[in-house]
């Protein structure tokens, strides 16, 4: 990694690229390279590459992204020079508008709170597109995203929190169920480092719902939901105080409108761009 936080070629700190059977070994994969094994064609998960894995990533931050630069600003990536070409069939952004988030616990704190995630998935967007560069690959097309999709998000500080819940609780798990089947041990270690920014995120946001009496409603199977629906300020299992994992499919199930066996839908009405793009049923 290149020092002051910038993006570092990748390349210069990988070691030898091993095949994902013989890095993990079938039979030693844990509990969460089963889980991905488990609903994931195995023929599929290993012709998946690290490269594949970072362009879904890179989709997801996309509509991340989005979603708070609109209702913090009420203006897209694009319109604040945030860079979304790429391969693919790139698409406009719609829906969604600036949200007031004054009217909260702690007053201009949510708001704050907002404003920095906002930079933060910024800032993955630029990262995860020089990590791609690094490696030769050139990075996935914003595709067209309907941040209206829902049809709730941006209406008020509540219907903000709820929809912004669900993106992190669903990014954490993506990123934990996509580690196992990372060949590169400096890929490997710059989605990890996403994964924790995801996850401060999550927990950040989680309070701010429990703390505004913010309603939510179960995303699938694995959903942990935070008071006042739930009891959990963590979305962690009790037994081994882990956070559920989810295969891209279940994933895409999710960002798709609970869609399983799809392309497109959802938030992504012309799908996802790369080589991961079909959703699954769900976790």
């Amino acid at each position: 990694m290149a020092k002051n936080g910038k993006p570092g070629n990748l390349l210069d700190h990988s070691p030898t690229r091993r095949h994902f059977m013989q890095l993990a070994g079938a039979a030693g994969l844990g509990l969460a390279g089963a889980g991905w094994l488990a609903n994931t064609n195995i023929a599929m998960a290993q012709s998946i590459t690290d490269t594949d894995i970072l362009n879904f990533a890179l989709n997801l931050e996309y509509l991340e992204a989005e979603f708070y630069t609109v209702a913090t600003t009420g203006k897209t990536l694009s319109e604040i020079g945030i860079p979304t070409n790429g391969s693919g069939n790139a698409g406009p952004t719609t829906g969604g508008s600036r949200v007031n988030l004054h009217i909260a616990v702690g007053g201009d704190r949510t708001k704050t709170i907002a404003e920095q995630i906002a930079y933060d998935e910024q800032r993955h967007v630029l990262y995860i597109r020089n990590a791609l560069s690094s490696l030769g690959v050139q990075p996935v097309a914003k595709p067209a995203i309907n941040l209206n999709a829902l049809g709730f998000g941006f209406g008020n500080l509540k219907q903000f929190l709820a929809l912004a819940r669900a993106f992190e609780d669903v990014g954490v798990t993506a990123y934990g169920g996509a580690a196992p089947l990372i060949q590169n041990t400096a890929v490997l270690g710059a989605a990890a480092r996403i994964l924790a920014a995801e996850a401060e995120h999550s927990s950040n946001i989680r309070l701010q719902v429990a703390l505004n009496g913010v309603a939510t409603t179960q995303l699938d199977g694995v959903d942990i939901l935070p008071p006042p629906s739930g009891s959990q300020f963590f979305s962690m299992d009790l037994q081994d105080a882990q956070t559920a994992i989810r295969t891209p499919g279940q994933v895409l199930f999710i960002v798709y409108g609970f869609q399983a066996n799809v392309m497109s839908g959802g938030f992504f009405p012309n799908g996802v761009n790369g080589a991961i793009h079909e959703s699954s049923n769900p976790a």
